[in-house]
């Protein structure tokens, strides 16, 4: 299964990425928390303070993903190639 579908690059996903160094995700619905916490980890190798998730109206799952403030989340998306 794979855990992280894409990242959203929104108005507010960019806010949230300059203001609180967070990163949205679009996750497989059946993901975990700890699950999409292990992903990011080892995809970008971060780390990851917090994971919190919701399901949006159309039913897709988003995790807000709150990076340890020594790992800058532009870099993170820098990297992705999004900024």
């Amino acid at each position: 299964m794979r855990i992280l579908k894409y990242p959203l690059t929104t108005e507010k996903a960019v806010r949230l990425i300059e203001s609180e160094n967070k990163l949205l995700f679009a996750v497989e619905f059946k993901a975990t928390k700890p699950e999409i916490k292990k992903a990011i980890e080892e995809m970008f190798k971060v780390k990851v303070v917090k994971v919190n998730t919701y399901i949006t109206l159309e039913g897709e799952k988003r995790a807000y993903i709150k990076l340890s403030p020594d790992t800058p989340a532009m870099d993170v998306i820098t990297k992705l190639g999004l900024m």
